[in-house]
C-alpha cells in the first residue's frame, strides 16, 4: 500500500507540476459550460412578426385580425399582395396571412376557406400561428352553423361572443428544456475531456517505458499490478475533481439546474470514469508508441463522442447512426441522466447503471489481459 501512495504522490507531483497541465485537466471542462451558456443562455422569448393582407375588408375579417393583433409575442404589420415575397424572403417578417376575397363569406357558411399562410421558417412558425388563427375561424364557424342561416341569430351569437365576459387567468411555468439542453451539452462536453483526460494520464505509461523508468520501477518492490493499480487511481482521482468541479460550478455559479440531484448525476459520471480509465487502458495495451496511442485516441474518442449525442441531440441523426449510438457507453451514459431528468429514480434504472459497470468490466478486463500477454521490453519510439 505505500508502493502505490508513493507512486500516485508521484505521479500528481509530475504531471501537475506544468501549469498547462492543470489548465487541461481541471479547467478544460468548464469550456463546455460556457459554450452551452452562448447556444442555450439567450433570452428565449421570440416575438413573431406577422405580415398581413386584407382583400377581403369585411367585418369578420378585421375581428380576425384583431385578435391576432391581441396575441402575446405577435406583432401584425399590414402590407400590399405585392410586397409579400420581399417580406418573407428578406427576413423582415416571419410570416404572412392572406385573407382573399370570400373568406367571411366561407366562414359564414361553416366552410372556412381562401386563407393563405406564407413563411420559409418552417413549422415551428406556421405551427404556433395556425393554433390560435384557426381556433378562432373555427370558433366563428360554429356560431354560423348554429345559426342556420339566420342572420339576425349569427349577428346576435357573434357579437356576445366578441364581448362575453368570462375570464381566463393565466400563470407562467418555467420552461425546463433550456437548462435540460444546456445540462447535455455540457456534460457531453464533459465526457470527451474525460476521455481524453483518462487517455493522457494513461500515456504516461508508454512514456515511462520510452523513458525505461518503467522498467527500473519494477526491478524495485513494485510490481506491474501496483504500478498499473497506482495510474488507475490517479486518473479516478483527476476525473472525480473534474466532475465536482463541473457539476458544482454549474448548479453554484451559473445557476443551471440540473433537474436531478446533485449526488445522481455524480454517481452516473463517476461510473462513466472507471469506463474512461478501462478504454484508456484498452488503448494503451495495444500500442506500442504513444504516436500509435494518440493515432488509436483520435480514430475512438471523438467519432464516438459525436456518434453517441454529446454534441447535439442523437435524434437528428439518420436512424443507422442512432443504432449504432446504442453500443456506445457515452449514449448510455447521457441516456441515463436524461431519464434523471425526466424524473425517474436511480433505483428505477438499474439496467441501465448494470449496463455501464458491463462497459467498465469489459473494457478492464481486456486491458487487463493484454497488459498480461504483453512482456516485451523492447525501446519504444
Amino acid at each position: 500500500m505505500k508502493d502505490i501512495l508513493w507512486l500516485i504522490q508521484n505521479t500528481l507531483r509530475v504531471t501537475f507540476r506544468k501549469k498547462k497541465n492543470i489548465i487541461m485537466y481541471l479547467f478544460m471542462p468548464l469550456i463546455g459550460i460556457f459554450i452551452s451558456l452562448l447556444a442555450y443562455g439567450g433570452d428565449q422569448k421570440m416575438t413573431l412578426h406577422v405580415g398581413i393582407v386584407n382583400q377581403d375588408e369585411s367585418e369578420i375579417t378585421a375581428d380576425t385580425i384583431q385578435f391576432l393583433a391581441g396575441l402575446k409575442n405577435m406583432k401584425i404589420t399590414e402590407i400590399e399582395a405585392g410586397k409579400v415575397q420581399d417580406q418573407i424572403t428578406s427576413g423582415k417578417l416571419d410570416s404572412v396571412i392572406t385573407f382573399e376575397k370570400g373568406y367571411s363569406d366561407s366562414v359564414l357558411v361553416g366552410r372556412p376557406d381562401h386563407i393563405q399562410l406564407t413563411s420559409i421558417k418552417g413549422a415551428q412558425v406556421t405551427g404556433f400561428v395556425k393554433s390560435y388563427l384557426y381556433q378562432y375561424v373555427d370558433n366563428i364557424s360554429t356560431i354560423s352553423q348554429a345559426a342556420a342561416g339566420n342572420q339576425q341569430a349569427f349577428r346576435q351569437m357573434y357579437q356576445d361572443y366578441q364581448h362575453s365576459n368570462f375570464k381566463l387567468s393565466t400563470s407562467s411555468l418555467e420552461d425546463t428544456s433550456r437548462n435540460k439542453n444546456m445540462t447535455n451539452r455540457t456534460i457531453g462536453f464533459l465526457i470527451m475531456i474525460m476521455l481524453m483526460s483518462a487517455s493522457n494520464m494513461s500515456e504516461i505509461i508508454l512514456l515511462e517505458k520510452e523513458k525505461r523508468t518503467y522498467f527500473r520501477l519494477l526491478s524495485t518492490p513494485i510490481n506491474a499490478r501496483k504500478y498499473l493499480l497506482a495510474n488507475v487511481l490517479v486518473n479516478m482521482i483527476v476525473m472525480t475533481i473534474q466532475v465536482v468541479i463541473t457539476l458544482t460550478i454549474m448548479k453554484s455559479i451559473f445557476n443551471i439546474g440540473l433537474n436531478m440531484t446533485y449526488w445522481e448525476a455524480a454517481v452516473v459520471m463517476l461510473l462513466f470514469s472507471m469506463i474512461a480509465v478501462g478504454l484508456s487502458l484498452v488503448l494503451i495495451s495495444f500500442s506500442n508508441s504513444r504516436s500509435a496511442a494518440i493515432a488509436l485516441q483520435n480514430l475512438i474518442i471523438l467519432p464516438t463522442v459525436m456518434l453517441s449525442g454529446c454534441f447535439w441531440p442523437v435524434e437528428v441523426m439518420p436512424k443507422t447512426l442512432q443504432k449504432i449510438a446504442n453500443f456506445l457507453p457515452q449514449r448510455w451514459t447521457l441516456d441515463t441522466l436524461t431519464k434523471l431528468q425526466e424524473g425517474h429514480s436511480i433505483s428505477e434504472l438499474s439496467l441501465h447503471l448494470l449496463i455501464l459497470f458491463a462497459f467498465a468490466a469489459a473494457f478492464f478486463l481486456i486491458a487487463v489481459y493484454k497488459f498480461s500477454r504483453n512482456t516485451t521490453t523492447q525501446n519504444f519510439v
